[in-house]
């Protein structure tokens, strides 16, 4: 077994070098064709920061699905729009695993610009759902697979809880929180919705699909007409077309045309050209042109930087993925004390996690600003609870229209497990100086003077947000209050009720930092701890090879998915390691 393990990590390492080797040698001695295709073929989530995976993790074939950088998309296509070379960009999104809507419309503004530059749009797939429809959407045409299919189902939140789960095995969660609306600790404590989370989601879902549908209206004003009724009235419609799904979407002006895949070759190939080595047509995919584009680009002497705050926030030092509270605060400290960088833009993609963590990124913000550099936080799918603490410290706080926001509420969750362990035949006993003495230790029942300590830290905490609130908002904390109680806002509600300033993506947060600090030849920056050799070159693997799950969300099976949700969210228990205790977290989920 320890050779075969050799020999594994050997042959990886060797793989990764050939990669790296040829990847290299390629893009030494082949120019970017002229009058190609811009090819965008996401295949995985799209995120704002790739996580950091293990060796064994990879050698086993994984349990996720591969990453895409929004940046990387959306800077492409808008180098494309003005790049002489590119004449068409290609959409072909099959392997778009998953995207918050606030990403696919970043994306989709990109697209408008290269449209406006006056070059057409191309969109092909096997199959779109929801998320991939939205990409396709903004192209001058679109196609589908004769087969395929166009699947929109609206916006939908479904938890799993656990309480009859916990109840079976006598696990019992104690739980201190602030905010009628603060519903993270439900799917532990309750088997369904509270009336208070189910009004609040709603709300929050109609929004986004009222602004999914706007999307779709805009780029495509037939297709938007239908929505409603193509949903609605599936059976109907389907029958309608002698369950002919391909024809259905086309009949609804969803699709302009019906291609196969050769076909689709064929009328791209008529549209820039065969390849140089006369097979399919001439084209630069994503990887290979963002990459050059990079290289190519002048690199002034004055910078914008920017720090992601992607995932849970957690006490400590952590990888990319999760946002640590000391990792994140020394990116934020490194910006504040390079020259170079004059402005400093923070990128929060985070539903929040420990209020001590969130605190130690807020201050870090707050001397940046203090020091002089301007500080705007962009929010993208998510910015809520400790991921909204920490954009407190910003000079402008800028959302999506289809951000999730807010969610103002403090609590504190923790197992008792001495049901289970009284079932295994397991006892704790002995002495303490105090009562407190056995503190917060699982194996026993909760003191009560502990929970009456907890609560009380757990006021404390609300009062304290509402005042962080209150002081960089503005408002007072009875006005913070109204809008707070752990309720979870889009961004233009949230903008509504002043609690961010304006809206836009990052392009648009990265041009009001510029502006703050004077500045009108500059360079973006991000600000990353450096990945190890070891991530280095899985990176590039990953980057180069497609995982044994595949990329497709539909390679994957229902059971799979289903079981890998579960384990997720069990897992993310495991980074509950706030010293205190006490998360501001929110049990939200970007549509």
């Amino acid at each position: 077994m320890d050779r075969l393990r050799r020999a594994s990590i050997n042959l990886l390492f060797l793989g990764v070098i050939a990669v790296i080797v040829a990847s290299w040698w390629s893009s030494q001695i082949e120019p970017l064709p002229t009058d190609a295709a811009l090819v965008i073929a996401p295949s995985g989530t799209l995120v704002e920061q790739r996580s950091v995976r293990s060796p064994i993790n990879v050698l086993q074939g994984g349990d996720g699905i591969r990453q895409v950088l929004l940046r990387d998309v959306v800077d492409a296509i808008r180098n494309a729009a003005t790049d002489p070379r590119i004449k068409v960009l290609i959409l072909e999104p099959d392997g778009l695993a998953g995207a918050g809507l606030s990403k696919l419309e970043e994306v989709g503004a990109a697209v408008a610009d290269f449209r406006k530059a006056g070059k057409k749009v191309y969109a092909w797939g096997k199959n779109y759902n929801q998320s991939q429809y939205h990409l396709a959407a903004q192209a001058d045409q679109v196609f589908l697979n004769p087969d395929g299919y166009v699947l929109l189902t609206g916006f939908g939140r479904y938890p799993t809880y656990f309480k009859g789960l916990f109840d079976q095995i006598g696990v019992k969660m104690q739980v201190f929180r602030v905010g009628t609306y603060k519903s993270f600790v439900e799917p532990y404590t309750r088997s369904d919705m509270s009336p208070e989370d189910r009004d609040a989601t709603r709300e929050y879902l109609d929004a986004a699909w009222q602004a999914y549908q706007a999307d779709i209206t805009a780029a495509r004003p037939k297709a938007g007409a239908q929505i409603t009724r193509y949903v609605g009235e599936a059976p109907e419609l389907l029958a309608a077309a002698d369950g002919d799904a391909a024809k259905m979407a086309l009949d609804a002006g969803l699709v302009d045309g019906l291609k196969s895949a050769d076909e689709w070759r064929d009328f791209v190939r008529g549209l820039v050209g065969p390849a140089a080595d006369g097979k399919g047509f001439k084209h630069v995919d994503l990887a290979t042109y963002i990459g050059r584009v990079r290289e190519e680009a002048p690199h002034p002497a004055a910078r914008v930087g920017v720090v992601v705050a992607q995932g849970a926030i957690v006490d400590g030092e952590q990888p990319p993925g999760v946002v640590g509270g000391d990792s994140v605060a020394g990116l934020i400290r490194q910006a504040r004390e390079d020259d170079a960088i004059k402005a400093l833009v923070l990128r929060i993609d985070s539903p929040g996690g420990s209020a001590t963590a969130s605190e130690v990124i807020r201050r870090e913000l707050a001397l940046t600003r203090k020091a002089g550099k301007p500080v705007v936080v962009s929010m993208g799918s998510v910015a809520a609870s400790g991921g909204y603490w920490i954009a407190m410290a910003a000079d402008e706080v800028w959302a999506s229209p289809t951000t999730i926001t807010g969610s103002i509420g403090i609590f504190a969750m923790l197992p008792d497990l001495s049901g289970p362990m009284a079932k295994l035949g397991l006892t704790v006993d002995g002495i303490g100086t105090t009562p407190l003495a056995a503190g917060l230790d699982p194996r026993r029942p909760l003191d009560p003077q502990i929970g009456k300590l907890l609560q009380s830290s757990i006021e404390h905490g609300y009062k304290r947000f509402l005042g962080v609130v209150g002081e960089a908002r503005k408002m007072s904390p009875e006005a913070v209050d109204q809008v707070a109680q752990g309720r979870v806002w889009m961004g233009i509600q949230a903008k509504e009720k002043g609690l961010v300033d304006k809206l836009g993506g990052l392009d648009a947060a990265l041009k009001a930092a510029a502006a703050r600090a004077g500045l009108t030849d500059y360079d973006v920056s991000y600000v990353e701890k450096p990945l190890s050799p070891r991530d280095q070159l899985l990176a590039k693997l990953l980057d180069n090879g497609e995982e044994s799950d595949g990329g497709e969300p539909g390679s994957r099976s229902l059971v799979d998915q289903t079981v890998a949700r579960l384990r997720a969210e069990l897992q993310g228990l495991a980074l509950w390691n706030d010293p205190g205790h006490v998360y501001l977290h929110c049990l939200c989920e970007a549509p």
